[in-house]
Parts: C-alpha cells; sequence; structure tokens
C-alpha cells in the first residue's frame, strides 16, 4: 500500500498541544493546577499497582526483558480531545479524569508497548502493524467491554464486540494517519482475524475485571507446574 512521505506526516503528534505550546514549564506549580497533571500522576500509578490488566502486562514485558517504568515511560500531558492517550515507544499522554478510565487507557498503552517488545513493531512504515496492534488493543483492553458499550448507546447481538473492536481499530488509525477511510478499512480488514485471535499475554479476550484477574492468576503460576515435576 503506498504511503504518504513521512516528513509530510505528524503521526499524532499534533494531538498534544503541549509539545508544542510551552504553556507552562515541565514540572511547575501552574503545570499542576491548570493542566490537572498532580490527578494523572495519581491515577496513573494506582492503575499500575491495582489493575489486573496493567500488571499481567507489566509483568509480561518484565519476564520477556521490556521492563516499562512509569516515571520513565509515561507522561501525563493534556489531549485535544480526540484521543484519550498515545503510545510513541517512549511516551503515553492523556485526556483523562476518572480512575476507571485511566486503568482502560493505560491497558490500551500497555498492550501496544507490550506489541512494540515482543514483534518489533515498525509504526511509522508499516501499516499492517499499526493496525494489528490497534485491533489488539481495542479487543483486550476492555475499550469493547459489555458495560462500556452500554454507557455509549451502542447496542447489539451478533458479533457486536467484533465490529466495537473493529470501529475503534479504524478510528484511532484514522487520529493519526493521514489516509483514507477507505485504505484504513482495507488494511484492517486484511489483518483482523489473526490479530482478533491474538490474546498474548491474556491467553483469552478479558471482558471484565474478573477474566483479567484470571488470566493474571494464570500468568503468575505459569511456571509453576513445570517446577514441581
Amino acid at each position: 500500500m503506498a504511503q504518504t512521505e513521512q516528513q509530510e506526516e505528524d503521526y499524532g503528534y499534533n494531538l498534544f498541544p503541549e509539545r508544542n505550546s510551552g504553556k507552562f514549564q515541565k514540572g511547575s506549580i501552574a503545570e499542576s493546577l491548570f493542566t490537572f497533571n498532580h490527578k494523572c500522576q495519581v491515577m496513573l500509578q494506582f492503575a499500575m499497582e491495582t489493575s489486573p490488566y496493567a500488571k499481567l502486562l507489566l509483568g509480561a514485558m518484565k519476564s520477556s526483558g521490556c521492563a516499562v517504568y512509569k516515571d520513565r515511560h509515561f507522561s501525563c500531558e493534556d489531549c485535544d480531545g480526540t484521543v484519550s492517550g498515545g503510545f510513541d515507544a517512549t511516551s503515553s499522554q492523556n485526556n483523562i479524569h476518572q480512575q476507571s478510565h485511566m486503568n482502560r487507557v493505560v491497558t490500551h498503552e500497555l498492550i501496544h508497548a507490550f506489541d512494540h517488545c515482543r514483534a518489533h513493531v515498525d509504526w511509522f512504515n508499516n501499516f499492517k502493524h499499526l493496525a494489528c496492534s490497534e485491533i489488539r488493543a481495542a479487543n483486550l483492553s476492555g475499550d469493547c467491554s459489555f458495560h462500556n458499550e452500554v454507557s455509549r448507546f451502542n447496542f447489539g447481538l451478533k458479533k457486536h464486540h467484533q465490529e466495537c473492536v473493529r470501529g475503534r481499530a479504524l478510528r484511532s488509525i484514522l487520529a493519526v494517519r493521514k489516509v483514507s477511510r477507505e485504505e484504513a478499512e482495507k488494511v484492517v480488514d486484511e489483518v483482523f482475524d489473526t490479530c482478533f485471535n491474538d490474546h498474548a499475554p491474556f491467553g483469552r479476550i478479558p471482558h471484565d475485571k474478573k477474566d483479567a484477574k484470571f488470566a493474571y492468576r494464570d500468568f503468575e503460576n505459569r511456571d509453576r507446574y513445570s517446577a514441581n515435576l
């Protein structure tokens, strides 16, 4: 598929105005008070320490040699409202004011980080890599859980989860790449079945926190059987 020249792309960085404006000095009191930076940091810490989704992903990356550290790899920055967070292989940003939203966004971005670690994703030059990770993140992060879909007034019975994943992956791609909807739909369709059925490191689709806790328990016990042989 023909790609737009890299120098003409902004790759979604325009969605984070603080990177260009320099409105507040990094770490200043004004930043903490007026950009909700402190609240973001507190919610981020809570998500990293308590979310079974996040704990599993962090454990899986650590076991594969790709540890993630909050202070080094996460950055709380204001978004323009189009997105709730972003992954650029070094940091994630947010437009979040509720803990449940933070938990979900952290999980979504950690799935991208996990993919980056295990599969060496070419985010900028391989459109299929981007589409696959967006499908996995929408599928495994809880973005399309029944509770979240009801809160969005989205209802459906037949393959509703798949359609939600497809739609959210498509919107994510269109937010960060200068491509037509037809191009984005084509590449999503090409990789959808394979990437939708790739549940690593959960081993299942964690439709809710209970599923995620079971998956985390299984991950924690993964070596116990062989150790007792």
